[in-house]
């Protein structure tokens, strides 16, 4: 296996996919599970209604206002200097400086074009300037990145709902903290403000969903499953391995996922069954044949069997998650940028993990969260040679907080948010606000602190203070 250096823990992950948690979804409309739908799947010569008819001025014109496009700026970076004592007698230098300077541009497309029909697309461009860490791992110069997120045809009839495309599935009840959302991967680089839509990846799925009178059912599968993308060379998250880290090697396998939910409404409250077939979104790294050469990327497919529950009771909302993991390997964990760190012990074992918290809408103006993961490998010790141990033993998770005000008629939300493991090893605490101008101009801010011990992976982050602003132009 490779020697290089251990890392225990999750945490990050979490916080940041809390960070912005549903701002990137707010101006979107997708036909969900609540919608229920009358009609029939008759493909006759009006299928298409007139979409494509009429006057061609009157249709551009039509077609261009589906487009949402926001172009932003952002600056953060760590701000105080100081030294992280990450072994005895070895301290880490930490110097204030620019870690991101970046303009960016978010794409999306969104087009009921006929009755029953749906085309939404999104993508986004990166351009990375002048002091930015992908500008200095490029030797200086000014670097542009492109990707495609979303793109999927959605078509309803009667009670059904099937979407082909790039898309997303979450199943967990507890907002930003659930053992269940495990499906799509995650690509994080950074301390910098994200759009959940920038850290979830879009897969190609076939996703069927049918809208029952008291209970509804929802089944995917993934035509192309992928796995968590290491972190980019001069991210905070990247450390240099000591061989190559490659993409996943598919040959001529055919690898796919498939899973499916059943879902029930009461009043005041739901219940989901699920099961899925699933690959593990990290990569398990190991050496080269004769030392020599890339690391060799392998997968590991395990079987999820999950239940979830919510319980509303005036303006309380109880979130429920529970999962069962049937040969994980060992030591997984999803650690953002991590893949080229993670030695786990090459042993596959269950694991029952849950997730619970609540929601509680103080006024209309004001809320607050709190959810908490907790995992648990089931006869850990099983199979483990004399002198070889865990990374993650006994029970490990974490938790998360969150407080949201809305002020000067909604124009202003200013945001707190606290995360940290169960074992108490480590705790990030945010501060962040945003105010929107006008309808096209929006700045915001964040300032995080970070505070570790030698347990957690944060101790590289230990005692760090980070600045984060965003200027957003939107059309």
């Amino acid at each position: 296996m490779m020697k290089i250096k251990k890392f225990a823990g999750l945490g990050v992950v979490t916080l940041l996919t809390a960070l912005n948690p549903a701002k990137a979804q707010d101006d979107v409309l997708v036909l969900d599970d609540d919608v229920q739908f009358d009609g029939d799947f008759a493909f006759d010569d009006d299928l298409f209604s007139s979409a494509f008819d009429g006057d061609s001025s009157a249709n551009t014109s039509s077609w261009l206002d589906d487009f949402t496009i926001k172009i932003s700026q952002q600056v953060s970076g760590q701000i105080n200097n100081h030294g992280v004592e990450i072994a005895p007698g070895f301290s880490l230098p930490r110097q204030a400086e620019l870690e991101t300077n970046r303009l960016g541009v978010n794409i999306r497309y969104q087009n009921a074009f006929a009755p029953g029909w749906l085309l939404q697309a999104s993508a986004q461009v990166r351009i990375y300037l002048n002091d930015d860490y992908q500008y200095r791992a490029e030797g200086g110069s000014i670097d542009i990145e492109t990707r495609g997120n979303e793109l999927f045809l959605q078509r309803s009839f009667d009670q059904h709902s099937i979407k082909l495309g790039r898309q997303t599935v979450v199943w967990g009840e507890t907002s930003g903290n659930s053992v269940l959302d495990v499906i799509n991967t995650t690509e994080f680089r950074d301390f910098n403000i994200i759009d959940i839509e920038d850290a979830r990846l879009n897969q190609w799925m076939l996703v069927w969903d049918y809208f029952g009178e008291d209970s509804n059912f929802s089944s995917f599968v993934n035509l192309y499953p992928e796995f968590n993308p290491p972190a980019v060379r001069g991210s905070p998250f990247f450390f240099e391995p000591e061989f190559n880290i490659t993409d996943y090697d598919r040959d001529s396998s055919l690898l796919f996922e498939a899973g499916t939910q059943w879902r029930k409404s009461f009043e005041g409250s739901d219940i989901s069954f699920m099961v899925a077939y699933l690959f593990e979104n990290q990569l398990r790294f190991e050496d080269p044949i004769n030392q020599m050469g890339d690391a060799v990327a392998e997968n590991n497919d395990f079987f999820l069997l999950g239940f979830s529950a919510n319980r509303a009771i005036g303006k309380l909302l109880l979130n429920f998650d529970l999962a069962y993991s049937h040969d994980v390997l060992a030591d997984s964990f999803n650690f953002p940028g991590t893949a080229s760190l993670a030695n786990p012990v090459n042993l596959k074992k269950d694991q029952i993990g849950t997730s619970m918290g609540f929601e509680y809408a103080i006024s209309n103006d004001q809320s607050v969260s709190l959810g908490i993961q907790a995992q648990m490998l089931l006869d850990e010790d099983e199979g483990l040679l004399p002198g070889q141990s865990l990374l993650n033993d006994g029970v490990f998770g974490s938790w998360l907080m969150r407080y949201s005000n809305t002020l000067m008629n909604s124009d202003l939300d200013i945001s707190w948010t606290l995360q940290g493991d169960l074992a108490a090893n480590s705790l990030l605490a945010l501060v962040g606000a945003d105010y929107t101008i006008n309808d096209n101009w929006a700045v915001g801010g964040q300032i995080i602190g970070i505070a570790s011990n030698e347990e957690s992976p944060l101790l590289f982050f230990a005692e760090d203070v980070r600045l984060s602003a965003t200027v957003t132009y939107s059309f």
